[in-house]
C-alpha cells in the first residue's frame, strides 16, 4: 500500500521545481539574446573648419573681396560637399556609446535567477546560495562582454567618423584656396 498523499505531494514539488527551473532558464536565456542596450550620446559641439585667410594682390576693393569670398565659398561647398557653417559640421568627433542598463544588471539578474533555480532544484538554502553564486558569475561575465562590446562599438564609430569629416574639411579648404588664388588673392 502506497501513501497517496505523500506521492502526490512529491510529484507536485517535482512539477513545481521543473516549472520554476524551466521559467528561469527561459528568462536567463532571453536576457542573453536581448539587445545589448546602447544609446548614442550627442557628441560635444566642435568649432567649424578654420577660417581661410587671404589678402588682395591686385588692389581689389572691400566690396569685391566680399563678393569673391562668397562666390568662392559657394563653389568650395559644391566641390567638397562640406559646408563649414552647416549644423552637421563636426571636425573629428568622438562618438560616445552609453549603456541604457546599469553596468551590473546581468550580475544581479544572474544571481537572482541562480538562487531561484538552486532553491527549486534542491529545496534548500544551500542550493539557493550555490545557484546565486553561479548565476552571479555568469551575469558578471555577461556584463564584462557587454562593456567590451560597448567600447569596441564606440571605438569603431569614432574612427570611421573622424576621417570623413576631416577629409571633407581639408577638401573644402583646398577648393576655397584655389578659387581665391585664381581671383588674384594670396591665401595664407
Amino acid at each position: 500500500m502506497t501513501n497517496a498523499p505523500a506521492d502526490r505531494q512529491q510529484r507536485c514539488r517535482a512539477l513545481a521545481a521543473a516549472s520554476l527551473t524551466l521559467t528561469a532558464i527561459v528568462l536567463l536565456g532571453a536576457s542573453g539574446c536581448a539587445h545589448p542596450g546602447y544609446a548614442y550620446a550627442e557628441p560635444e559641439p566642435r568649432p567649424a573648419a578654420p577660417q581661410v585667410y587671404f589678402y588682395p594682390r591686385q588692389g581689389q576693393s572691400p566690396e569685391r573681396q566680399d563678393r569673391d569670398r562668397y562666390e568662392c565659398y559657394r563653389w568650395a561647398v559644391r566641390q567638397s560637399r562640406f559646408d563649414p557653417s552647416g549644423p552637421q559640421v563636426a571636425p573629428p568627433q568622438r562618438v560616445q556609446v552609453v549603456p541604457t542598463r546599469p553596468p551590473v544588471a546581468d550580475t544581479f539578474t544572474g544571481a537572482a535567477t541562480g538562487a531561484l533555480i538552486g532553491s527549486a532544484v534542491t529545496w534548500s538554502g544551500e542550493g539557493a546560495a550555490i545557484g546565486a553564486a553561479v548565476g552571479a558569475v555568469a551575469g558578471a561575465i555577461s556584463d564584462i562582454h557587454r562593456e567590451h562590446g560597448r567600447r569596441e562599438l564606440e571605438r569603431n564609430l569614432s574612427s570611421h567618423a573622424a576621417p570623413v569629416a576631416s577629409g571633407r574639411a581639408h577638401d573644402y579648404r583646398r577648393a576655397m584656396s584655389a578659387c581665391l588664388e585664381g581671383r588674384g588673392y594670396a591665401v595664407g
